[in-house]
């Protein structure tokens, strides 16, 4: 009653839309504990802990990492969740800390390029890599039971009931996709606190994901091109989730003094950051050759230079229009 009276303030205000019924099969499952000061966490040894539960008791828990007001961490535990998926059942602690103003971060200043070929490219030329986050044995197994649940719903008759084999086998189509998901989770949080603890100014595109993963079909009077390529690529973009890598670098830059600045993404990838011009057909997939200076490098470096160039850190451009469609550039060093 308390989180269904706050989502009607929410409405009321201006913040949130109005508050819907939850969907049992598009939701997951939780338990909110509000106030923290019965749940009694103690930890037994290095990997293993414990914590009283309302109306079910002691229950022992995997220590994943330190927890503010428990032991030696300074802060308390102000509340907790029970969250249920595919892997089990887990628990999210709610904690108060206080923390102080931080002093500003000594390091420099750096464009990160979003992007499928190279997940995180810097300016500097510091790559972020990660490989697939499904092993080939699990990514086979993965597509061998998509294959079998489309042969089970070609199987099912018109309204009638999905089949417990059927159940089973989603299950485990999605026990293999959350494994990806906390892979993915785990290498986003290892390399933001690496960008956030080496650098002290970030600045990234301001992309619409939205829009950039929207489908090519078209419609019946106008149907689109490249329909498939498209679709994969959409998955690719997608699979790297690069909306939730700014969050976690945006409050681990906060934490430790630094700022992360977005700029405008458009034509960051068609522009020579040595010289200045712009031009579609410089760009052939990742490597990229100036048509007016005759440079080349990687095209995904050369967008991250650009990056930090919107932003005013670096050798700032301004184009004038020239004719024939092409454009000069001046350059001159930021301040």
């Amino acid at each position: 009653m308390k989180a269904y009276v706050r989502a009607w303030k929410n409405c009321w205000e201006g913040r949130a839309c109005a508050p819907e019924f939850k969907g049992r099969l598009r939701s997951r499952m939780s338990v909110d504990v509000p106030q923290g000061r019965d749940l009694a966490v103690t930890r037994l040894s290095r990997h293993v802990g414990q914590v009283r539960i309302p109306k079910v008791g002691v229950v022992r828990l995997r220590w994943s990492g330190p927890i503010p007001g428990v032991g030696r961490e300074s802060g308390r535990v102000t509340g907790a969740r029970l969250v249920k998926d595919v892997l089990g059942w887990h628990i999210v602690f709610r904690t108060e800390v206080e923390v102080g103003t931080p002093a500003q971060h000594p390091g420099p200043a750096v464009g990160i390029d979003r992007g499928v070929n190279v997940a995180l490219a810097l300016s500097d030329g510091n790559d972020q890599h990660h490989g697939p986050w499904l092993r080939p044995k699990e990514a086979e197994r993965l597509l061998r039971l998509e294959r079998k649940a489309a042969r089970q719903r070609r199987a099912r008759q018109p309204f009638e009931r999905t089949s417990n084999r059927l159940h089973r086998t989603y299950d485990q189509i999605a026990g293999l996709r959350a494994r990806a998901k906390r892979r993915r989770h785990d290498w986003q949080h290892q390399a933001t606190t690496k960008l956030a603890s080496t650098y002290g100014t970030v600045v990234v595109e301001r992309l619409r994901i939205t829009n950039m993963t929207r489908s090519a079909k078209g419609t019946t009077k106008q149907p689109g091109r490249n329909v498939r390529p498209k679709a994969g690529l959409n998955r690719a973009m997608l699979d790297e989730a690069h909306a939730r890598t700014v969050e976690l670098l945006e409050y681990k830059l906060t934490e430790r003094g630094g700022q992360l600045l977005p700029v405008p993404a458009a034509y960051t990838s068609q522009t020579c950051s040595t010289c200045g011009h712009r031009d579609p057909a410089s760009r052939a997939g990742i490597r990229f050759a100036c048509t007016s200076c005759g440079w080349t490098g990687h095209a995904d470096t050369n967008a991250a230079v650009n990056i930090l160039n919107a932003a005013g850190l670096g050798r700032v451009r301004t184009w004038s229009p020239a004719p024939e469609g092409r454009e000069a550039s001046t350059t001159r060093r930021a301040t």
